[in-house]
């Protein structure tokens, strides 16, 4: 059997790893300790780590350099990692022929509900006649100066269509004749075909759009990428959803432009900072609504994460392809 270890932070890494999956695991492979080995426990955990042919880890996983590899993990193959992005910590592995797997397909499947359920919310104008107790007894109903389209005949943009923009784009296909524009440059024109999506670039996708969600890579490229040029185009009672990541956004430029037409709204689950400073008017807009970065796995939802890396190296083992190993050629444009 080869050798395991569990490597990161330990409260995270037992909170992710059910115990359902982690007996599959030992039936697998033999574990040097069951401790959840930190960074700052390496020396004194060198022999197990020594011996250790895979690593289990999740959010918390050490970024190591590729000195620290060679040093503490001479006879590592594999890291499986029970999250969605690798770009911290992967790429001294790769450049060392260490393989990594990442679970982003398991983490893409909440957010995508995540965000499906807001667009579905949005395109009905929940959020602009949402009762805030501010108003007291005053009723919204429907005195919002705009027209809502409702979830029939919807146009909707998807910004980047990887792992959680192509979930999010199978779950609009449930909505009756729903048009989806596509930002994408790295998207074949087949698998646009294939999706049923019309590719386009940002102007039309902001222009045309009553609900406009984001999920692009983050990276160098990315950032900083949608300004006001963008949301200036937003249509009247139109909706922004951002469940990628803030350093995409130009937020002053977002304020600028919810503030130049109150009926806009912007559905925020991240930004940058995260959360926003104080004195931010992201905090004090009615058009503005926050939620604390959970559209990601969370709950019994993390679970997901563990059985598709116990999933990945029972297939590494077995000799099958994985599905789920990260090249990197896919660093530049993964998330």
């Amino acid at each position: 059997m080869k050798k395991a270890l569990f490597v990161g932070w330990g409260g995270t890494v037992r909170n992710v790893y059910g115990s359902d999956t982690v007996a599959k695991m030992k039936e697998l492979l033999e574990f040097g300790t069951d401790h959840v080995i930190a960074e700052k426990e390496f020396d004194e955990y060198r022999k197990e780590l020594g011996e250790a042919e895979y690593i289990f880890s999740t959010w918390g996983m050490p970024a190591l350099t590729a000195e620290q590899i060679k040093e503490y993990l001479p006879k590592l193959r594999a890291v499986f990692y029970a999250a969605g992005t690798v770009q911290k910590f992967a790429r001294p592995f790769l450049e060392l022929g260490i393989e990594v797997h990442s679970a982003w397909a398991a983490n893409a499947v909440p957010v995508a509900e995540y965000t499906f359920a807001q667009i579905v919310l949005a395109s009905k104008g929940y959020f602009q006649r949402l009762h805030r107790q501010s108003l007291g007894p005053a009723w919204p109903h429907r005195d919002v100066p705009v027209e809502f389209t409702g979830n029939y005949d919807l146009n909707v943009g998807i910004i980047g269509a990887g792992m959680i923009g192509k979930l999010v784009i199978e779950r609009l296909k449930t909505l009756d004749r729903c048009r989806v524009l596509v930002f994408d440059p790295f998207l074949p024109d087949e698998t646009a075909e294939k999706l049923g999506v019309e590719k386009t670039d940002l102007e039309t996708v902001f222009a045309e759009c009553a609900i406009i969600s984001n999920h692009l890579a983050d990276n160098e490229q990315t950032r900083g990428m949608l300004c006001y040029r963008h949301f200036s185009l937003m249509k009247p009672g139109s909706v922004f959803i951002n469940t990628g990541r803030g350093a995409q956004v130009v937020e002053e430029d977002l304020i600028k432009a919810l503030e130049e037409d109150p009926t806009r709204a912007a559905l925020l689950d991240v930004t940058m900072p995260e959360p926003p400073e104080p004195d931010s008017k992201l905090y004090t807009l009615d058009n503005v609504f926050l939620t604390p970065h959970i559209a990601g796995s969370l709950g019994y939802e993390v679970h997901r994460m563990a059985e598709y890396m116990y999933e990945e190296c029972r297939l590494l083992e077995s000799g099958q392809p994985t599905r789920y190993s990260v090249s990197l050629k896919m660093l530049e444009t993964m998330a």
